[in-house]
C-alpha cells in the first residue's frame, strides 16, 4: 500500500523489542520518506530533536523512559504532533493518562502494522499538506513558510522568500522571468539583476533546486519518488 502523501512523512517508532521494531520497519517502513527506530524513550527524544519526525509511534513499557513520559516531553516540544500508543490489554488503565497528554489513538497487542498504516493514511492529508520535499534533501514547510535542509533552517531574505513562495505556488509550472521580476520587485528590472539574484539564491541553497529552462523561465525541482 503506497501513497504519495506518505512519501512526505518521517516516522519515529519507539520499541524496545527488536523483532517487533523490525517487523514494523519491514512491513510498512518503505511507505514513508524516513522510518527511524529507537529502542528506548531517551534515545527517542534525541532522535526526535535530530530528525523532526511527523509522527511518533511508541510502546508504553520501555527501559530508561517509558512511552507516556516520553510523549509528555515530546508534546512540550511540539503539541500538535500525532503520537500513536502501542499497549498491552493489561495496560488499558494507563491509556487514561495518554488522553490527558493529548494522545487520542492507541492500538492493543498483538499489533497489526497494516491497521496502523491505514490510520496514518487517514491523517496523512493534513500532515502532508504542511511540507514538500525538494531535491538535495531540502524541505519546505508551508505552515511557517520556511526552508530546511537535513532539518537545519535555511535563513532567506525577504526577496528570496518571495521568490521561493512563487516557485512553490507554481511548482508544476515553468515560471517566466517577467512573473518573477514583478513578484519580487513589483517592477521590470534588468535581466542581469534577475540572473544575479538567482545565482545567489542557488549558492545559498543548491544549484539543483531551481532549474533554468532555456528561453522559457525557471522551474522548482520537486523530489520524485
Amino acid at each position: 500500500m503506497k501513497n504519495k502523501l506518505l512519501k512526505n512523512l518521517k516516522v519515529l517508532l519507539v520499541e524496545d523489542e527488536e523483532n517487533i521494531a523490525n517487523l514494523f520497519k519491514n512491513t510498512i517502513g518503505d511507505n514513508f520518506y524516513k522510518f527511524y527506530l529507537s529502542k528506548d524513550g531517551l534515545e527517542a527524544l534525541e532522535k526526535f530533536d535530530k530528525f523532526c519526525p511527523d509522527i511518533v509511534i511508541t510502546d508504553i513499557n520501555m527501559p530508561k523512559l517509558n512511552g507516556l513520559d516520553m510523549a509528555k516531553k515530546i508534546k512540550i516540544k511540539n503539541k500538535d504532533i500525532p503520537i500513536i500508543i502501542l499497549s498491552a490489554f493489561s495496560e488499558k488503565e494507563k491509556l487514561f493518562s495518554a488522553i490527558d497528554i493529548g494522545i487520542i489513538k492507541y492500538f492493543l497487542k498483538p499489533y497489526d502494522p497494516d491497521e496502523i498504516l491505514s490510520y496514518i493514511l487517514e491523517i496523512a492529508p493534513e500532515l502532508g499538506l504542511k511540507k514538500i520535499n525538494l531535491v538535495d534533501d531540502f524541505v519546505f514547510n508551508k505552515t511557517n513558510s520556511s526552508l530546511y535542509k537535513n532539518n537545519r533552517f535555511i535563513s532567506l531574505s525577504k526577496n528570496e522568500l518571495k521568490f521561493l513562495l512563487l516557485m512553490m505556488n507554481k511548482k508544476d509550472e515553468i515560471v517566466d522571468e517577467i512573473s518573477i521580476k514583478l513578484s519580487i520587485w513589483q517592477e521590470q528590472v534588468s535581466d542581469d539583476r534577475l540572473r544575479t539574484f538567482i545565482k545567489r539564491f542557488r549558492l545559498k541553497t543548491s544549484k539543483n533546486l531551481i532549474q533554468n529552462i532555456k528561453s522559457r523561465g525557471y522551474k522548482l525541482n520537486i523530489k520524485i519518488y
